[in-house]
């Protein structure tokens, strides 16, 4: 059965926003010539393993397979990949942000690299400039919003892991009473 009000949960919620911003940023990157740059590959890698994870992790709990396995912490292991997810996609995003040279206009390739990262030069009076530069800050705002979206799923699977607001001795006493 369909867990529906996992979707209305801070959580869920939450999921399927990384899901689908995850998304954005992996075809932004996907349209440049990563391949020909390492940086690029880091970045590729990053957004379409943690899309991928991500899209098992949801259907996991929209199936409520979670509940069937007892042994393992589920809170736990998503509180740890959604911390690993946030430190990950703030170093994909300064790579990435690093990669660009403003210098690097003339190759053909410039506009795409410019919307996969943040460019840091002025683009005014360049051939293409201004639809460079919007497309970075497009980028810039996709990663920001996917970054902040894994960083709320690790407070929001902390709560989840420590128990709402519980300790260890009231949350013992409880269980085994």
């Amino acid at each position: 059965a369909l867990d529906g009000a996992f979707l209305l949960s801070p959580l869920g919620g939450l999921m399927v926003a990384e899901a689908v911003l995850g998304l954005l940023v992996w075809a932004l990157i996907a349209d440049t010539t990563y391949y020909l740059h390492a940086a690029y590959g880091w970045v590729m890698f990053v957004a379409i393993f943690f899309w991928i994870v991500t899209g098992v992790f949801l259907v996991i709990y929209l199936l409520q397979l979670h509940l069937k396995f007892h042994i393992i912490p589920w809170s736990l292991v998503l509180m740890i990949f959604n911390a690993t997810a946030t430190v990950l996609y703030v170093t994909a995003f300064v790579t990435c942000s690093a990669a660009v040279k403003p210098t690097s206009w003339r190759q053909w390739d410039y506009n795409r690299r410019a919307a996969a990262s943040v460019s840091t030069g002025s683009t005014r009076g360049r051939r293409g400039g201004r639809r460079a530069h919007a497309a970075a800050l497009l980028f810039q705002f996709f990663a920001c919003l996917v970054m902040v979206a894994y960083g709320a799923s690790t407070f929001f699977s902390f709560c989840a892991w420590r128990g709402l607001g519980s300790n260890a001795a009231t949350s013992q006493v409880t269980n085994h009473a």
